[in-house]
């Protein structure tokens, strides 16, 4: 049913499988996540760190034929909302929306201040004060608002630019590597559990992000096939470039060298390539960047759903010229530029929010754990009967094995994690984690008083006309 008519306007239909796979993979963007979060890995796992990222990295990847199959149901810009609002009803999703909101929000400031610090840095300031910091983030927050609010196919086109400098340095990364291999010694023992499975999370932050061909659907020209696929294609290429990454890292620098300093990559640089390593941040400055804005297109496009539904404030609709929701992309950048500003501003707060911004995987794998469950339920009790399944007998049976896996698999994540993450990130994390919980549930309830009937969910026809695509600048 579609909502009344304070939406008046749609997407235009105007990007092609290219556009969405190059969204994929500078989603995800590989070389500002292993600077994030390389030296948070190996001081975890040591010489292990690769079974850690691929012990989350193969749900993820198998999710990603999920993806593919809701997309072609059901595309959505809400994906993951919308799916788990025709699938499990709309007491589910409103709390799922919450997990999603949390998983996307508090990605945003961890991004934001890197992008900062590795400017600063490249200016010449390698240890900048809290205002220049805040300033140099305001910039880039207001340069990725800037680029999001051209639309999606000027999104699409910067992003591929700055995805070929980061294409560049992985080759770089690779033939350096190659050429200076030495080898690592395998640790001895068992793999240690604790450690292994904070890990686990972490590198949860790292390989999400392809996902944002699904909350792009409503913008492809071909709704029902491209989205999702280019989810898959950018899934498995970022799988084999961190294969390949953390080989090359692992078996040119010493493990203890690389979990000595913040960020792997640079180390990597100054001990590989001597005199360039200043010079390194420039490519991760550009994965950085096209992080910040791509994140903040998937939370836009979700907010832009949950406000169509009456989940939220109707504003969060609100469409500009170029056919991109205003006030969906200006809010949640704000907000991370808030959070940024009062974490260095007060460091009485700093604590608090390491462990609500290190919550962001935790709440990275529910969210993908619902869209399992989702996929799993939709193809036992929807899909047999739908037409025109009901009469061809398709079934997909092994996407049901793959549902029915990944969503045990990342039960067990987030279960292990609950277990020992507190211990491992800081005495305070199941505090947080219980009240950003328990914010679920309230939010959950009020959003249920918001929307004006169980029924109020807009569902996208594609075959409907829009608008026509708003030329590139």
């Amino acid at each position: 049913m579609n909502p009344d008519p304070v939406i008046r306007s749609r997407f235009p239909l105007q990007l092609t499988l290219p556009d969405l796979s190059s969204l994929s993979i500078s989603s995800v963007a590989p070389l500002f996540s292993l600077a994030a979060a390389g030296q948070m890995l190996v001081r975890l796992t040591g010489p292990r760190v690769l079974w850690a990222v691929l012990a989350v990295a193969v749900p993820f990847v198998l999710s990603s034929t999920i993806f593919r199959l809701l997309n072609r149901h059901f595309p959505n810009a809400g994906a993951s909302y919308h799916w788990s609002r025709r699938v499990l009803g709309p007491t589910a999703s409103r709390f799922q929306s919450w997990i999603l909101l949390m998983a996307y929000f508090w990605s945003l400031p961890p991004i934001v201040i890197p992008a900062a610090t590795q400017t600063l840095a490249l200016a010449g300031l390698p240890r900048p004060a809290p205002p220049a910091v805040v300033l140099a983030g305001a910039g880039w927050v207001a340069f990725a608002t800037g680029v999001l609010l051209l639309g999606s196919r000027v999104t699409a086109r910067v992003t591929q630019a700055f995805l070929v400098l980061e294409v560049a340095a992985v080759a770089v990364l690779a033939a350096v590597g190659l050429a200076r291999w030495h080898p690592v010694v395998a640790p001895a023992g068992p793999l240690p559990l604790r450690p292994f499975a904070v890990a686990m999370v972490v590198a949860a932050t790292i390989v999400d992000g392809w996902e944002i061909d699904s909350y792009a659907a409503e913008e492809a020209r071909r709704p029902r096939t491209t989205p999702g696929t280019g989810g898959m294609a950018g899934a498995l290429l970022v799988l084999a470039y961190y294969g390949l990454a953390w080989t090359v890292l692992l078996h040119t620098v010493p493990v203890p060298v690389l979990a000595a300093h913040s960020d792997v990559l640079t180390t990597w640089a100054a001990a590989e390539l001597p005199g360039a390593g200043r010079w390194a941040l420039l490519p991760i400055l550009a994965s950085t960047a096209g992080s910040l804005w791509l994140t903040t297109f998937i939370l836009s496009r979700a907010l832009y759903a949950m406000g169509r539904d009456r989940l939220l404030p109707a504003p969060l609709t609100r469409l500009n010229r170029f056919h991109a929701p205003v006030w969906a992309i200006a809010l949640p950048a704000a907000g991370a530029l808030a959070v940024v500003a009062v974490n260095l501003a007060w460091p009485s707060v700093t604590a608090l929010f390491n462990l609500v911004l290190s919550s962001a995987g935790f709440f990275l794998v529910l969210e993908f754990l619902f869209d399992s469950v989702t996929a799993a339920v939709f193809l036992v009790r929807q899909h047999p009967a739908s037409w025109p399944h009901a009469r061809d007998r398709h079934r997909h049976r092994g996407l049901l094995v793959v549902s029915v896996v990944t969503s045990l698999w990342l039960a067990g994540i987030a279960g292990l994690f609950l277990r020992y993450g507190g211990a491992a990130v800081g005495p305070g994390l199941d505090a947080v984690l219980a009240v950003l919980l328990g914010g679920g549930t309230l939010f959950s309830i009020l959003a249920a008083r918001r929307q004006r009937s169980a029924g109020a969910c807009f569902i996208f026809e594609p075959e409907a006309p829009g608008p026509e695509p708003v030329p590139p600048l």
